[in-house]
């Protein structure tokens, strides 16, 4: 039979990641192709404890909830908030969802339209690009450096274009790790207000840093008028409960919490109830910390692997000061995503740099991700990498 679909669905495309892990998850491949935390680091014995808190609590805590969330969850995480300076914020402005990738999804539905003009960082999180082009929004990607999007090329395309939304990852991006420097995030919340354009800004990395301080998000800096702001415990906490949440203007939020209604209801109550145990009963910074050391050594073992190729010129990378993720730059003759079958046969994946990008792909680069390897796995895994790398670079001078 011949399937009617609905004309939007020509705009859906497949999940490179989610493509990639099915074939690597034979179990005979070292992955650094999923943004995966290490499930070995998991808090097992809190989380019990959390859920038996919450069964001991009755068999309300069982029964349907609130769309907007559990409220003593939100009230824990405006706490948490308030720490990183996002302030004057109440429960009310604040949504949670499965994941901060429905936190995506569901602003989208409420606020874009076809045509709709968003810019988005190049590179940029490749299934939030999947998302806008599902409400077949028109991205125009902004040029970026180490510290950010350059802001003589945001200013003109703003002129240009006039988006309704700028959609940035500046923490810990993915999948370049960068950072955005305090100035130009000062910079482009003024734009913002300049020409009444929001600000979603993506943040499920932030919590995890490998060098002293901290890093002023950009809803910090805003008077609550139009910076979005989402976040998520699936890298802190664990993947599987699903809890993200966003926050920002009340009558985004609440436009956003009657999408939701129609889509889910609500979601993972008992989750919710759990992870306000897990805060409230558990050293969870104590956590972010330890897992954030981890993560920082194996990131450094990763950075030593190629450092000799770096110096040599063979890939280029900017080394990440925390997240998940190493952004890597071959030499122009070499084409990760052409190459990724010969990984994967000898044992190694990645995810080519390709489906990040809104425009011209840069196809000599990719994406590694280091907190779910081991030392050992991650020496042999660029050792493949950097092998296939040289295969490429002897079979394109042959053919020159």
């Amino acid at each position: 039979m011949k399937y009617a679909f609905a004309q939007r669905v020509r705009h859906l495309k497949s999940s490179a990641v989610r493509d990639i892990l099915k074939v690597v998850n034979r179990g005979d491949v070292i992955s650094f192709a999923g943004g995966l935390p290490d499930d070995g680091l998991f808090p097992l014995k809190a989380i019990e404890e959390a859920f038996s808190r919450v069964f001991a609590s009755g068999n309300k805590a069982l029964q349907y909830g609130e769309t907007e969330g559990y409220l003593p969850l939100r009230e824990v995480i405006l706490e948490r908030m308030e720490k990183k300076g996002i302030t004057g914020l109440t429960a009310d402005e604040m949504l949670l969802t499965t994941g901060s990738q429905q936190a995506i999804d569901l602003f989208s539905r409420v606020m874009i339209g076809p045509g709709d003009v968003i810019f988005t960082e190049e590179p940029t999180y490749l299934a939030a690009l999947q998302v806008f082009q599902s409400y077949e929004a028109t991205i125009i990607p902004v040029k970026c450096d180490a510290d950010g999007m350059m802001m003589d090329d945001l200013v003109r395309k703003i002129k240009e274009y006039k988006p309704k939304v700028i959609y940035v990852v500046p923490t810990f991006s993915n999948p370049t790790g960068r950072v955005w420097t305090l100035e130009r995030r000062k910079e482009l919340v003024g734009l913002a207000r300049k020409h009444h354009v929001l600000i979603f800004e993506d943040d499920p990395y932030g919590d995890i840093q490998f060098t002293p301080g901290g890093y002023t998000p950009i809803a910090a800096l805003d008077d609550g008028s139009h910076v979005l702001y989402t976040s998520t415990f699936s890298k802190t906490a664990v993947p599987a409960l699903r809890t993200g949440w966003i926050t920002g203007p009340y009558q985004i939020i609440r436009m956003m919490a009657q999408a939701k209604q129609a889509n889910d209801l609500h979601s993972n109550s008992i989750g919710h109830q759990a992870l306000y145990h897990l805060c409230r009963n558990f050293d969870f910074d104590g956590h972010i910390h330890n897992i954030s050391e981890l993560y920082g050594h194996r990131k450094n073992v990763m950075v030593d692997c190629l450092k000799e190729a770096k110096e040599r010129g063979s890939i280029q990378f900017i080394e990440p000061e925390g997240g998940m993720f190493l952004w890597v730059e071959a030499e122009p003759h070499v084409n990760t995503e052409a190459l990724l079958p010969r990984a994967v046969e000898k044992g190694m994946a990645y995810v080519p740099g390709r489906p990040f990008y809104a425009g011209a792909p840069q196809l000599n680069t990719l994406r590694l991700n280091f907190t779910h390897a081991t030392d050992a796995e991650i020496e042999k895994g660029m050792g493949i990498m950097l092998g296939i790398f040289e295969e490429a670079k002897e079979k394109s001078l042959l053919l020159n």
